[in-house]
């Protein structure tokens, strides 16, 4: 058997409408795994965050988080962060927003924001995630892999065009969800982190198939032999990305589905 590397984004992909892993696709992703393919989880989340789905899958999983500023192995050891420098951090802290945007800093070990946002933890009820609260003055700008804005996307429009004026080449900016912009640091992108765990597994992109739904996932998608767009997948995805196949609904277990068909399961 030849081994492939099958890397997955979270929400909207693997997981179904209720952020949660259906039967179905723990057992395909665990057949995979006892035939020797790599498994790999890549998302927006922040590691610790990830961890819950790697546990119920039963699989050794590399995990790409924080849209490519961390890679974690399946024995837990950090392979690599990126981070954003200190001082744009701080520009990005400052910037002028509407008091109802929400601002975030994902950390090594910890989610911050800095006011509460109930409305949030929805999102991260089956893992038990949560954030800590923190003045805006009281911020850190150290060690951050991700700054993230969550809101209404007009009010993100323009965070984005003032953030990429001031900091230019310096960061890459996407969009995980239409309310949420997210920033790392110039190069931080899952389709770098995947390109570092390709090499390090020794295997060509043409054994990886790579699954998505959101721009965030473009470099990823771009990268992979076989890149697969989710039938709920953002509509620019498949304009940017016209050599990727388009697969069922995540609601519906579209990767699992695929995954099954594509290897004989």
């Amino acid at each position: 058997m030849t081994p492939h590397l099958i890397v997955t984004d979270l929400d909207g992909t693997l997981l179904g409408a209720d952020h949660a892993l259906a039967d179905d696709t723990v057992e395909t992703f665990r057949a995979l795994s006892a035939r020797g393919h790599h498994i790999a989880l890549a998302s927006g989340r922040h590691y610790r965050d990830i961890l819950a789905f790697r546990d119920r899958l039963g699989v050794d999983a590399h995990i790409i988080s924080t849209n490519g500023a961390y890679t974690h192995g399946p024995d837990d050891a950090l392979i690599e962060a990126r981070y954003l420098p200190a001082e744009l951090v701080r520009e990005l802290i400052e910037l002028p927003r509407p008091a109802e945007v929400r601002l975030n800093l994902y950390h090594d070990d910890e989610w911050v924001i800095d006011a509460e946002a109930p409305e949030l933890l929805a999102l991260h009820v089956h893992t038990g995630f949560g954030y800590r609260v923190e003045a805006v003055e009281r911020l850190s700008p150290e060690g951050v892999g991700k700054v993230l804005y969550i809101g209404d996307p007009g009010h993100l429009a323009e965070l984005e065009q003032e953030a990429r004026r001031r900091g230019g080449e310096r960061l890459h900016v996407t969009y995980s969800m239409g309310n949420s912009l997210e920033i790392m640091a110039e190069g931080v992108n899952k389709g770098t982190a995947l390109t570092a765990l390709l090499a390090r597994l020794d295997l060509p992109a043409e054994r990886c198939l790579a699954f998505g739904d959101n721009l965030n996932d473009a470099e990823m998608l771009a990268l992979a032999g076989e890149g697969h767009i989710m039938a709920n997948g953002h509509p620019e995805l498949a304009a940017t990305l016209p050599g990727a196949r388009r697969i069922g609904h995540h609601a519906d277990g579209g990767v699992a589905r695929h995954l099954a068909e594509r290897f004989a399961l």
